[in-house]
């Protein structure tokens, strides 16, 4: 299905009246700032992981709603819609196997009218694929056996290839090695082992500007020990790689009470923050909707990536955004679109930020002032700003309302069916 220009316009037509008074209330209160965050609003985009577009799951069942997507180009379609919602979900990344593309040329020609990119490919040695001749049981690129991480590279690099026709320049590797039991792998020539394939890895990058980004996570699915566990053995390998390796952030692949806001602005500072999954937290991994449970926090990361993003001493590359969530309860598309305004108002509140009273109440170590300069910006209802932004990328001013008022699922679930499963994970 497609949403026309004139179905958002019929939609947002009877808001309007509201929201302009909203509007104009944050452009009297904060002045030309108003403007300038909406600009930047407009601009922000965040990828879409194809694996996202499905129900999720856990080990203990899964319970899809209808009308998943059952390919790529049903995936590339269903992201069409989020971007014509909200106009700021204008790429995908693709999980290989399961999105390899059959016809290069027909991805491109859909991508392309659908005003949408691939961002990144990502690699799948976590799992036994039914054609796969030796097993990941025991690891992949820090295995034991030279034959099985030989294997893991090939795949690395079949999938760089597949992003290399679509037109990616990123490629993301999630090392679920590690180990269950104490003794049953040695921590030193795990690690050597994973560099020595990571190199092999970049080594297959077909161009300079090319990245792979190196994802860490603390546990799971291995409970003793991982091989890559923290954000800081990350960047020991990224450090050991060179320029084209960068680490990669994911919201949930943190201990409890990680000051996950101080480790960016650290990345940011050593320039190898390159990517960054959004998701919400409780517990662990829990992949929730972004900013659900923990609001001011994701307000407090991007409070440290606007600043470094002004600071001329930061020499990080632009990053990378995407979310990373699984959807057991809510529609995917709707939960999507949460994600996507949560992380909009997280951006705009930072943006709303006095710097340079920020800087001097740090330089006075003023702690009450500093607090209360964040805590101004955060309770600020920026809501508005976020709906005008939505609204000059051509979108809807509340993307879930309209979602449910075009009866998107609905229209989805009469053309694949009920019983329609998404590819993937």
């Amino acid at each position: 299905m497609m949403i026309s220009t004139q179905q958002l316009h019929d939609f947002n037509q009877p808001l309007m009246t509201a929201h302009e008074a909203a509007l104009c209330y944050l452009h009297d209160t904060l002045g030309r700032q108003a403007a300038d965050v909406i600009e930047k609003l407009v601009t922000f985009q965040v990828a879409i992981p194809s694996w996202a577009l499905g129900t999720g799951g856990t080990r203990f069942g899964r319970f899809p709603g209808g009308g998943e997507p059952r390919s790529l180009a049903e995936k590339i379609a269903d992201v069409g819609l989020l971007h014509q919602l909200n106009g700021s979900s204008d790429a995908i990344s693709l999980h290989i196997p399961w999105d390899i593309p059959g016809d290069v040329a027909a991805v491109r020609q859909q991508l392309q009218a659908a005003g949408l990119r691939i961002d990144s490919v990502n690699s799948n040695t976590f799992q036994d694929q039914p054609d796969q001749p030796i097993s990941y049981k025991f690891g992949s690129l820090a295995h034991s056996d030279a034959a099985v991480r030989e294997q893991a590279v090939a795949h690395n690099a079949e999938c760089i290839q597949y992003g290399a026709q679509l037109g990616a320049t990123t490629h993301t590797v999630w090392l679920a090695d590690g180990s269950n039991f104490p003794g049953q792998q040695h921590f030193r020539r795990a690690y050597q082992r994973t560099q020595d394939s990571l190199a092999a890895i970049v080594a297959a990058l077909p161009s300079p500007d090319w990245t792979v980004l190196v994802e860490y996570k603390p546990y799971e699915p291995n409970f003793y020990s991982m091989v890559i566990p923290d954000w800081g053995t990350s960047l020991a390998l990224c450090q050991a790689l060179g320029p084209q390796a960068q680490v990669l952030v994911d919201l949930g692949h943190h201990l409890p009470n990680t000051n996950i806001e101080q480790l960016v602005g650290r990345l940011q500072h050593f320039g190898r923050l390159g990517g960054f999954h959004f998701n919400g937290s409780m517990y662990g991994d829990d992949d929730l909707t972004t900013g659900s449970i923990k609001p001011f926090q994701l307000f407090l990361i991007f409070n440290e990536l606007v600043d470094a993003g002004q600071d001329p001493a930061v020499r990080n590359p632009a990053v990378a955004y995407m979310i990373d969530a699984s959807h057991n309860t809510k529609d995917p598309l709707e939960d999507l679109l949460q994600s996507v305004d949560n992380i909009l108002t997280a951006y705009a509140k930072a943006l709303l930020v006095d710097r340079a009273a920020l800087e001097e109440a740090q330089q006075a170590n003023d702690a009450a002032r500093a607090e209360d300069l964040l805590r101004d910006a955060f309770l600020t209802d920026v809501r508005p700003l976020v709906a005008e932004a939505y609204r000059q990328a051509g979108g809807a001013l509340r993307p879930v309302m309209a979602c449910r008022a075009l009866q998107v699922r609905d229209q989805l679930t009469k053309q694949r069916g009920l019983r329609a499963l998404s590819t993937g994970l």
